[in-house]
């Protein structure tokens, strides 16, 4: 029986795309306080300040391009034998745009906007302000980008969970180890006795409690992965 694989990507796999890091040395967080931007009490103060925060991410996403780490995982899920389940952390689309026919965003999507009124969803093309107003509802200044702040509860948790359970093999790529619910997947399938890989650019937090970890760019070690696990 062919292994199921469930993978968990972070920040590190788009940083070589030119997507900006939120908690490495001169990544967004040294920037701006996260309490000001990445939090519902941030967007009920300055709701303006939380828009252009995002409106410029979401510009300069426009330019970056799937790398060879998104390629190979899009690989693994079309043509691997056995179940691939891809969780990302990130808000960006290159998974998608990489070809990837399934991704969990577990923290939401850069893309998309939320009706903190009503609760709909829609895509975010452009910018975002406190002038649009919702589509589904007619609520104005209602609209939030559609990602998950701190404090708030990630989206398909339990699916999550439950797929992790499932899984034979758990491989964390480009994450520091540092954020949770995702921070702690090692731990719990630890504990499932399922096997643990980090491929990762330097050693995360959480990196003693792999049962391997291999550390390189991701451009490097995602394609050499999903090779190896293709060829059986």
């Amino acid at each position: 029986m062919t292994a199921s694989i469930f993978v968990l990507t972070g920040a590190g796999i788009s940083a070589e795309s030119g997507v900006a890091t939120f908690r490495d040395v001169g990544g967004l967080w040294s920037q701006v306080r996260l309490e000001d931007v990445a939090t519902p009490e941030g967007f009920l103060r300055d709701p303006a300040a939380v828009h252009a925060f995002y409106n410029a991410r979401r510009a300069s996403l426009r330019d970056a391009e799937p790398n060879a780490a998104h390629r190979a995982l899009a690989r693994l899920q079309r043509d691997y034998a056995g179940d691939v389940t891809l969780v990302t952390q990130n808000i960006d689309d290159l998974h998608e745009r990489a070809g990837s026919p399934a991704v969990i965003h577990m923290h939401g999507e850069l893309s998309r906007s939320l009706c903190g009124h009503c609760g709909a969803k829609a895509e975010a093309v452009g910018d975002l302000s406190t002038a649009l107003a919702c589509a589904a509802c007619g609520t104005a200044g209602s609209l939030r980008p559609d990602v998950v702040w701190f404090g708030e509860m990630p989206y398909r948790i339990n699916e999550i969970y439950d797929r992790l359970m499932d899984a034979d093999l758990f491989v964390s790529i480009g994450t520091s180890g540092a954020v949770y619910p995702a921070a702690g997947f090692v731990a719990e399938a630890r504990s499932a006795r399922i096997r643990t890989l980090e491929l990762n650019l330097e050693p995360s937090e959480g990196t003693s409690l792999f049962d391997e970890a291999r550390h390189g760019p991701a451009t490097k070690l995602v394609p050499t992965f999903v090779a190896a696990a293709l060829a059986g």
